[in-house]
C-alpha cells in the first residue's frame, strides 16, 4: 500500500488514508493524509496474540474461522461507520483497500464509490478450476479436476465453513446491506471493479473465469532504507559458503516448527545460516547456536536477498515474492493460514520443494535445503520469475489503472485480462 500511496501522491491526487495510528508516520511520510480507526477496533502494530488473547492456543481449521470471524468480519461494521463520516467530507472518486478490509467494500456498496482491492496474499476468489483456499492443492481444469473442485467447494462451503458464511450474513444485515447468494469467504462482500494483484502471472494458478478487471502488476516492493547498518558478521556474505535463508515471516511464532528444527539440519552442513525472527519469538529456545548459524530480529530484503542462495520459509506470501523477485529459490514447510496454497503455488510455479504439512523432520529439511541448493531447475525458475517481476512497473501499472477505474467510474476497459 505505501508504494502505490506514494505514487498517487506523486501524480497529484489527494489520498486519505484510513488504518490504524501505529502506522501514521508512515502513511504521512507517503504524503497521504491519516485517517485514524476508532479505538475499539484499532489493533495496528500487534501481533495476534496481543489483539486477541483469546485466540491463544488455537490451530487449523478452527483458529482460521475464528481468526477471520474477529479480525476480518466484527470489525466490519465500525470501519464502515469511520469510512462513511471520511466520505462525508471527502468526495472521493474511488476507494483503493487491501482485499480483506470489508469496511471499504460496505463503504463501496452503500455509496457506489468505484472499488479497487489490492491484493495481501493470493488470489482469494473461487473458480472451477481451483480448489478452495486452505487445501494446498495445485489446479486443474481436467472434468475430474473440475469435479473435485466442485465437491471440495460444496464441503468448505455447506460443511467446513457453514458458520463462517453465517457470520458473513449477519454481518451483512447488520450494515443493511443484502445476502450474497454466493460460496462461503466470497458472501461477505461484493468482488471489486478492480484487483491489483502485487505479483506476477507465472506465480498464480490460471483460471478460465478470473474476475474481469484482475491485473498482475508486479511485485510492490518499497525502496530500501534510508540507512542500513550492515550486522557485524556481514562480510560472511561473501565468503564463498552458500547462504541460507531461514524465516518464519511475520506472525507464526512457535519456534519449535520450523526454525529450531532447520537450525539443528543445518549446523553441520558447509552453509551460512542467516535466521530472522520477527519480534514476538522466543529466541532462547535456539540457544546455544551452531557456528554457522547467525540470528537477527530483522534484515532488509533489499540488502540480504541478493545474497542468498536458498530461502527456508513457512509459506509467507510477501517474503515469498521478495525471494522470487530477486530470484531465490525456496524451501517451503507450511502449516496454517493461506500458507498451504502459498506453497502450492511455489510448487507449481517450479521454484521449490514443499514439505509436509505435519511435523517438520530435520532429515526432511537437510535434504530439501540440499537439493534446491544442487539442481539448478529450482533456480531457472525462480530466476525467470524475477525476470517477470523487473519486467514490470509495478507502482506506475497500479497507479494508472486506479485512475482509469475513477474516470470511467467503475468500468475498467479491460481487453482481457492483464496477465
Amino acid at each position: 500500500m505505501l508504494v502505490v500511496a506514494r505514487e498517487l501522491v506523486r501524480r497529484g491526487h489527494e489520498v486519505r488514508w484510513y488504518t490504524g495510528r501505529a502506522f501514521q508516520q508512515k502513511v504521512e511520510q507517503t504524503g497521504a493524509h491519516f485517517e485514524p480507526m476508532r479505538e475499539e477496533i484499532d489493533f495496528g502494530g500487534k501481533s495476534r496474540q496481543e489483539a486477541f488473547p483469546e485466540h491463544a492456543g488455537l490451530t487449523g481449521v478452527a483458529s482460521f474461522k475464528i481468526g477471520i470471524r474477529d479480525i476480518f468480519y466484527r470489525t466490519a461494521p465500525g470501519q464502515l461507520d469511520d469510512l462513511l463520516a471520511v466520505l462525508r467530507r471527502f468526495d472521493a472518486d474511488c476507494i483503493l483497500a487491501d482485499d480483506m478490509c470489508y469496511g471499504a467494500c460496505f463503504a463501496a456498496e452503500h455509496t457506489g464509490i468505484p472499488l479497487a482491492w489490492l491484493n495481501n496474499s493470493i488470489y482469494i476468489l473461487g473458480s472451477r478450476d481451483t480448489a478452495p483456499l486452505g487445501r494446498g492443492l495445485c489446479p486443474s481444469t481436467t472434468r475430474l479436476g473440475r469435479v473435485r473442485n466442485t465437491i471440495l467447494g460444496f464441503l468448505g462451503d455447506r460443511v467446513v465453513m457453514r458458520d463462517l458464511r453465517e457470520e458473513a450474513d449477519r454481518t451483512r444485515a447488520q450494515v443493511k446491506l443484502p445476502r450474497l447468494r454466493t460460496g462461503a469467504m466470497e458472501n461477505i462482500a461484493r468482488p471489486p471493479a478492480l484487483y491489483l494483484m502485487g505479483t506476477v502471472p507465472s506465480f498464480e494458478f490460471p483460471r478460465s473465469d478470473l474476475l474481469p478487471g484482475t491485473h498482475f502488476v508486479g511485485g510492490l516492493f518499497g525502496p530500501p532504507p534510508d540507512h542500513f547498518d550492515p550486522p557485524a558478521w556481514w562480510a560472511e556474505l561473501h565468503g564463498g559458503r552458500p547462504v541460507v535463508l531461514l524465516t518464519q515471516g511475520t506472525t507464526a511464532n512457535d519456534v519449535e516448527w520450523l526454525l529450531a528444527p532447520a537450525v539443528r539440519a543445518l549446523a553441520d552442513q558447509d552453509v551460512l545460516v542467516v535466521v530472522t525472527t520477527g519480534s514476538s519469538l522466543d529466541v532462547d529456545l535456539l540457544e546455544p547456536l551452531p557456528d554457522n548459524v547467525r540470528l537477527e530480529r530483522f534484515v532488509p530484503y533489499h540488502h540480504l536477498l541478493p545474497h542468498v542462495d536458498v530461502m527456508v520459509t513457512n509459506g509467507g506470501y510477501n517474503g515469498v515474492n521478495a525471494a522470487l523477485a530477486q530470484g531465490v529459490p525456496l524451501v517451503v514447510a507450511p502449516r496454517s493460514e493461506e500458507n498451504p496454497d502459498v506453497a502450492a503455488r511455489v510448487e507449481w510455479a517450479g521454484a521449490g520443494l514443499v514439505l509436509g504439512r505435519r511435523a517438520v523432520s530435520e532429515t526432511g529439511l537437510r535434504e530439501a535445503v540440499t537439493t534446491v541448493l544442487h539442481d539448478e531447475r529450482y533456480r531457472r525458475r525462480a530466476r525467470a520469475l524475477a525476470e517477470e517481476h523487473r519486467s514490470r512497473d509495478a507502482s506506475q501499472r497500479a497507479a494508472e489503472l486506479i485512475e482509469s477505474m475513477a474516470q470511467s467510474q467503475g468500468q475498467i476497459p479491460t481487453g482481457g485480462v492483464t496477465r
